[in-house]
């Protein structure tokens, strides 16, 4: 393959995927130097619990080899892409960080890997995680701790920490991710990346710990597959290949529709208290939205007490967007409540970055996506977050990138 492209590993997917269907760029060469950026960096951040770098230079050949012979499969097809240990993957250890997991290997992928890798995307390997999810740090883990890429004397969220230290450092292009409380959201906007959960049931989550003791129904109601990437594009593209489509709506282009001009009413949340840092990155988000041209107005975001469980779920869910959307088609907010806290003080706590502000977007079964809308007095990445009604999954991601697009914070990127 001819290598007089130029490219680097913060590129887009969608302008690798054009140099590599343009034979400009090999899939081997790419995950070459994925696999170097990760032996660089991953002393220094523990993004990764096992690298499978020999299945991916052998997949990497089979994708130059088929993209050489004209078998295109797609936008994903040759691109370097991670998965949360929560999924299972045939022959790679799945471990969910816990220790008597340490050396568990699944005879069979996922459902959403098995996409993955129909798509042609190059599974590099698994990414740590707080240990079976229960934790919003990416501090507990039997692999050891998650590093923020930008402090490491702050946490990287969780429970999809690895993942989002992962991207924020160009060690891959994408990751597949779950979120129950907010756990790809979350650290998305500690680390300064794209967090992106669909409509319940928008990607088949089956195959992740098969065979082990099924969790409790509240986890299964409330657990959404996601996708961290570094922008709202490249979560469209991986959608694209992962979403279940049932010959309406979801039939169409997830990535196309970013470019189609869309008339949306924007509630911008008034009923939360967020620290002070928080409030002024949210209200200058408010103000750059306010000048995109939509219809605006202050709206309340929904809130969920779990003290009484989920026995009134699928009633809840059949009648949010009645109560909560019959005036707006999204609603934007903080993704947390707080500025990312220092580890010291949050090791003695799993919770310590609160879900106040996310979690009712899985109660509900809703759409929901954090992008970076700015930084705090330290330096470290803030979030926003777009919600929309269930199915209005298209919606989400479109205001999304229209932001993502006028913010300006789509360039920044931790110097490590």
């Amino acid at each position: 393959m001819s290598l007089t492209s130029t490219w680097n590993c913060y590129d887009s997917i969608a302008h690798i995927s054009d140099e590599l269907r343009a034979l400009r760029v090999s899939p081997v060469d790419l995950v070459a130097a994925s696999l170097r950026q990760i032996e660089r960096l991953q002393p220094e951040l523990n993004a990764f619990i096992t690298v499978a770098a020999d299945s991916a230079t052998q997949a990497a050949a089979t994708a130059e080899r088929e993209i050489k012979q004209g078998k295109w499969r797609g936008p994903l097809h040759g691109v370097p892409v991670a998965v949360k240990d929560f999924y299972d993957t045939a022959g790679i250890r799945t471990t969910a960080g816990f220790e008597p997991f340490k050396h568990r290997i699944p005879g069979r992928d996922a459902a959403a890997v098995a996409r993955l890798k129909d798509a042609g995307a190059i599974i590099l390997g698994k990414t740590n995680m707080h240990t079976l999810g229960m934790g919003t740090t990416g501090l507990e883990s039997a692999f050891g701790p998650v590093k923020n890429p930008w402090n490491a004397d702050f946490i990287a969220g969780g429970s999809s920490s690895g993942s989002a230290a992962a991207i924020a450092s160009g060690l891959c292009w994408a990751t597949l991710d779950t979120d129950a409380i907010g756990s790809c959201r979350l650290p998305a906007a500690c680390c300064g990346v794209v967090g992106f959960k669909g409509t319940y049931s928008l990607i088949d989550m089956s195959g992740i710990l098969e065979g082990e003791q099924p969790p409790g129904d509240d986890i299964i109601w409330l657990s959404h597959a996601a996708i961290t990437a570094r922008t709202v594009k490249d979560a469209a593209l991986v959608l694209d290949a992962l979403a279940e489509r049932d010959g309406g709506a979801r039939a169409t282009s997830f990535a196309d529709g970013l470019d189609h001009d869309a008339d949306l009413r924007i509630g911008i949340a008034d009923n939360l208290d967020p620290d002070p840092e928080v409030a002024e990155a949210f209200a200058q988000a408010a103000a750059t939205i306010r000048g995109l041209g939509h219809r605006v107005s202050a709206a309340a975001a929904p809130s969920v007490d779990l003290g009484g469980g989920v026995g009134g779920i699928a009633a809840d869910r059949r009648t949010v967007a009645d109560r909560h959307f019959r005036d707006i088609d999204l609603i934007v907010l903080p993704t947390n409540p707080q500025a990312t806290p220092r580890v010291e003080t949050a090791r003695a706590n799993p919770l310590a970055l609160p879900p106040d502000y996310t979690m009712f977007a899985n109660y509900f079964g809703l759409p929901a996506i954090s992008v970076p809308c700015g930084f705090d007095r330290r330096g470290l990445p803030l979030g926003l977050q777009i919600v929309g009604r269930p199915g209005e999954d298209a919606s989400v991601l479109w205001m999304a990138h229209r932001y993502q697009c006028a913010s300006g914070f789509i360039d920044r990127r931790p110097s490590v």
